[in-house]
């Protein structure tokens, strides 16, 4: 069994949204963009203990905290859709009577009934299955129930889906925060409850436990014993000598619920007291890493004892090194249905082809997954080999500047940062607006590698030498905010757009260092070279030192704002007012119109009007959500 689509209306961040799943999977994207939220809409219709949780939902689960749609008079429900695919023989017989179909091809249910074409290849059977979560006027409480989809019953409404439905499905949600606590203790839920609960030892356990604690003395010295006796004694004064019998203490009350909130795992800390023993401590006194390495081995005997199990799990490299998230997630996917992972690591990404990394949108409360592919005009191999360096950082990013080589790759952000500490009110480093940077390795790539992140949702900027027409219609198309520079080679731009003090100050500290090369040693530079003969030798040298980042260590050491050439100070304002747009009256004086070229000394800055997205309140009936 393996999710295949879920659906979600009005649930926190999530107004609308729709997202397809294609076996293992990791969901990337911006921090806030909805990617744990997902999985605990998922947790709401397919989490065994979800529902035990009261109140199910409240006021902060809702979207945009609106429960109640005032004007109409009715609640407005939180709804999640789930379809699963990849029914078992065992799964087949519990759900028979609901069963639908699922193409695989056209990622969608087969309509019937009876549906043609369920002897196809492409499709299987499926079980669709909702939540809904609403505010119960009369009693003035949330509540929620979760239902299968198919079919209606004779009055209209829809049969359960218990919790004992869902322990077929095998679903497990680990959140981040907490995923020590709810792994490693007894409370219904965590993987030592659920291991328990498939080796069906839970009542002998429980039993034995209680047997142990009953007869084990506590507090039975002097002075303990003296106390108690004491208490006896005054009790008699006013109750019957049959009241108040032999008092006694015990560790707890001596309920299955207190044990399970109570019992802790001790483990050893590699510390050994005196008379050799090794000294034990609760789990939580633990390294974070070793609770999550704890954590996954637990999974893996869950997954050996079931088997269809669905694991999703938020950022596994927590706190692990690099081996040990590469070797975690491969053994997971290996021994469970479908993995599903939440994640901001390179080297878990690594480890999923495109088509199984979903990149997570969300404008205007509408949620949307768009599978990665392999980037144009890069094969399989070199992707891999290159992942790391060159596309994992856009992929996690939502803003990405496609730059069209080496040179400005090292530039464009040393300028970035250096103009932010130089002016913190008009400029701001790419890492702190979120902007990713790409190496296009060529002004042909630009234009293909700018589609490819904006079909991924991004929004892709581009900086690069001047175009033929035909070449800039190209970008200008492909991006949505294009900046070419009247100048034909960015060294040649930095060398005629810095400052001449700034040229020889750091030409003087690479001689003084001495960095300069040898086979430029005939034209070392000097306090009295020509400033032209200043830039032909830095020219070579930029030559000799191409790739080495020597531009970007240029421009990194300007003094003042204005030391910078201007096509570089008005891109990267250019860029900042995007990410971070200034207030209404600034933009009104800057009388810039969207869609409109921005002409600033040579940068040609198109801007693309966004994309609208709306968002819409479907009226509560218990019923899956049609989006």
């Amino acid at each position: 069994m393996h999710l295949a689509r879920v659906r979600v209306r009005n649930f926190r961040g999530i107004a609308a949204g729709e997202v397809l799943f294609n076996g293992h999977t990791v969901l990337v994207g911006d921090n806030n963009v909805g990617k744990s939220t997902l999985l605990e809409a998922v947790d709401l219709v397919l989490g065994p203990e979800r529902l035990n949780r009261r109140p199910v939902v409240d006021e902060h689960d809702f979207y945009a905290g609106l429960y109640v749609d005032t004007d109409a008079a009715e609640v407005v429900p939180i709804q999640v859709e789930v379809v699963v695919a990849g029914l078992s023989d065992e799964q087949l017989r519990h759900f028979r009577d609901h069963v639908e179909w699922w193409d695989t091809n056209a990622k969608n249910l087969l309509e019937g009934p009876p549906p043609e074409g369920t002897d196809m290849e492409h499709v299987g059977p499926a079980l669709r299955v909702f939540f809904n979560g609403w505010y119960d006027v009369e009693e003035d409480d949330f509540a929620g129930d979760t239902y299968y989809a198919n079919p209606r019953t004779a009055d209209g409404s829809y049969s359960r889906f218990s919790t004992p439905d869902k322990r077929k499905c095998g679903f497990l949600y680990l959140r981040t925060l907490r995923t020590g606590a709810r792994a490693l203790s007894l409370e219904r839920g965590s993987l030592l409850d659920i291991i328990l609960r498939l080796k069906e030892t839970h009542l002998t356990m429980w039993e034995d436990v209680l047997g142990e604690l009953r007869t084990l003395p506590v507090g039975e010295g002097k002075e303990i014993g003296e106390l108690l006796a004491a208490v006896q004694n005054a009790v008699r004064h006013y109750v019957p000598s049959d009241w108040a019998e032999q008092p006694h203490m015990r560790v707890s009350d001596l309920t299955r619920d207190m044990l399970r909130r109570t019992l802790t795992v001790f483990m050893g800390t590699g510390a050994t007291r005196p008379d050799g023993t090794n000294y034990a401590a609760p789990y939580q006194h633990q390294g974070t890493g070793t609770i999550n390495t704890l954590v996954l081995a637990l999974l893996s005997i869950i997954a050996e004892l079931k088997q269809s199990v669905i694991f999703a799990m938020e950022e596994p490299e927590i706190a692990l090194p690099p081996h040990t998230q590469k070797r975690i997630i491969n053994s997971l996917r290996q021994k469970s249905a479908q993995a599903i992972f939440t994640s901001h690591s390179p080297y878990v990404l690594e480890e999923f082809d495109p088509g199984q990394i979903v990149v997570l949108k969300r404008v205007a409360g509408v949620l949307v997954g768009l599978p990665a592919a392999y980037p144009p005009a890069v094969k399989p191999k070199a992707y891999r080999t290159e992942f790391r360096t060159r596309f994992c950082e856009a992929l996690l990013a939502r803003y990405v500047l496609v730059l069209e080589g080496r040179t400005e790759f090292d530039a464009m952000p040393a300028a970035a940062r250096r103009l932010g500490d130089l002016d913190t009110a008009s400029y701001k480093s790419l890492e702190n607006l979120g902007v990713a940077v790409v190496d296009a390795r060529g002004d042909t790539n630009i234009a293909p590698l700018g589609a490819f992140f904006r079909s991924l949702g991004k929004v892709v900027f581009a900086v690069f030498d001047k175009q033929t027409p035909e070449a800039l219609a190209l970008i200008v198309a492909a991006v949505d905010h294009a900046y070419e520079s009247a100048t034909k080679g960015f060294e040649n731009l930095v060398l005629h757009g810095v400052s001449e003090t700034a040229l020889r100050a750091y030409v003087a500290a690479v001689v003084t260092a001495g960095e300069w090369p040898p086979h430029l040693a005939a034209n070392t530079p000097t306090a009295e070279t020509p400033l032209a003969d200043l830039r032909a030798v830095l020219s070579q040298y930029f030559g000799w030192a191409k790739g080495g980042g020597d531009a970007g260590d240029l421009l990194a050491s300007c003094a003042f704002v204005n030391d910078m050439p201007e096509y570089v100070r008005a891109t990267l304002v250019a860029i900042k007012n995007v990410v971070e747009p200034p207030p209404p009256a600034a933009v009104a004086a800057a009388a810039v119109d969207v869609g409109e070229d921005v002409h600033v000394e040579g940068a040609v800055a198109v801007v693309a009007e966004p994309a609208a997205a709306t968002s819409t309140y479907a009226k509560f009936q218990a019923y899956p959500p049609e989006l």
